[in-house]
């Protein structure tokens, strides 16, 4: 596989804590919707890959099934928004709502 994040898929993405690795993805997925708004398919979509990329290496890790089932719904939610017909009804505003408390919690233990 073509990873973007090489060296993340090489083993370090599974010592950043739960909290990172959520709020990174988070980063993506508002780089994407940033994308989006300026009408940058190109952008967005690679954007969009490269989050998806980051949920896959999170899955690789993740031990207890409460955490492997929100995962997977959201990673399904994401490919759905943005590569789908968005039957989940998503919209910017609530991506943003779902990855902020990660983004902040992350920053918070630092």
């Amino acid at each position: 596989m073509n990873y973007q994040h090489k060296n993340l898929a090489q083993g370090r993405w599974q010592q950043i804590p739960f909290l990172e690795q959520m709020a990174n993805i988070g980063s993506e997925v508002s780089r994407a919707l940033r994308w989006q708004s300026k009408e940058n398919h190109a952008y967005c979509r690679q954007a969009a890959e490269r989050a998806l990329e980051l949920i896959d290496l999170t899955l690789v890790d993740v031990q207890t099934f409460p955490r492997l089932k929100e995962i997977t719904r959201m990673r399904e939610a994401l490919v759905d928004y943005f590569f789908g017909t968005n039957q989940y009804s998503s919209t910017p505003k609530s991506w943003e709502n779902y990855f902020l408390p990660f983004a902040y919690s992350a920053r918070k233990g630092r």
